[in-house]
């Protein structure tokens, strides 16, 4: 009886979380319009988007990906009492695919639960036939950020406390709009690309971070860039290389035994940012792995990263008015 009870108990106790997990965006937003995002001009008939579900029991827990991205858009998840923050949230995915779930809405729905507006982005990916490749994801989220920025997407949104948010390759995606912000990425289209791109903070999740040395994560480099790009392009495409005194306040988080993206991408990010005057904090883990986003940061000390990054973001101005 008592063993019963426990099952009950225990099966109670994770209803909920699963349940969250199949929450819907309250909107999707096709950041390009009804026009062909730059540089994907005629792909649509060649490039088909797929999702595919990787979890055994997706009616319990969902863990989706996307590939073939064409159509660029953002999925909003709004708070039941916004306080007028957001974050543009970039999952991750090797550049080889966006994951949706477990660093896309299980991410977004804890940033709800302070009253944060997530945009999570379904960026293009670099390796599958788009003019201009290399800037593809960087296009889509200078775009998405001039969209959010300007009000048309969700006029409570305050522009001056609109950050950026990503996970491993988009960690890098995030720190090159962080670094890039400014870039002439594609060709003006109308008045929201006026709008800056800058975000006002940048939160960096185990993020690919170096294009060169012993700690590269090289598919994600090579998805992004081809093969045996020249120094110039990896100089660009390094977080390290490419850091900038006006880049936006810094707030990274890593595991140390990560085997996929080395901590020392972190480590030199931070440094670099901090070497250069930046605001930047970073927080080191003993255990977690690689892509533990929510779900696989329960019962590790790493668990407790939502609540760092919310702390940051109050002290900083960003969280509250």
């Amino acid at each position: 009886m008592r063993l019963l009870s426990l099952l009950v108990w225990l099966a109670t106790a994770c209803l909920p979380s699963a349940l969250a997990q199949h929450r819907e965006p309250d909107a999707e937003i096709a950041i390009w319009g009804d026009s062909v995002a730059p540089g994907s001009e005629g792909l649509a008939t060649r490039l088909i988007e797929s999702i595919t579900e990787r979890s055994p029991t997706p009616e319990l827990i969902r863990d989706r990906y996307a590939v073939g991205i064409t159509r660029p858009r953002l999925l909003v998840f709004r708070p039941e009492r916004p306080n007028g923050s957001a974050l543009l949230l970039l999952p991750g995915g090797g550049y080889q695919r966006v994951v949706i779930d477990k660093e896309g809405i299980e991410s977004a729905e804890r940033f709800n639960e302070a009253g944060v507006t997530v945009f999570i982005l379904l960026y293009r990916l670099p390796a599958e036939g788009h003019v201009q490749s290399r800037d593809v994801p960087l296009q889509d989220a200078q775009r998405a950020m001039r969209l959010i920025r300007s009000g048309v997407v969700d006029a409570s949104i305050d522009p001056d406390r609109l950050g950026v948010m990503g996970f491993s390759a988009g960690g890098h995606l995030a720190g090159s709009l962080s670094t890039r912000f400014d870039a002439s990425s594609y060709v003006s289209r109308d008045a929201i690309d006026d709008v800056p791109a800058r975000p006002d903070f940048t939160v960096l999740a185990y993020p690919v971070a170096r294009m060169r040395g012993p700690v590269v994560h090289e598919g994600s480099r090579e998805r992004l860039m081809g093969a045996g790009p020249d120094d110039e392009t990896l100089d660009r495409y390094d977080l390290v290389a490419a850091a900038r005194p006006d880049a936006p306040p810094l707030f990274l988080f890593h595991a140390a035994d990560d085997e996929a993206v080395p901590l020392d991408n972190s480590l030199d990010v931070f440094a670099a940012n901090r070497a250069l005057g930046i605001p930047a904090e970073l927080h080191v883990f003993a255990e977690g792995g690689h892509g533990f986003g929510i779900r696989f940061s329960e019962g590790l000390p790493v668990e407790v990263w939502p609540d760092l990054v919310l702390a940051w973001m109050a002290r900083g101005g960003f969280l509250t008015e």
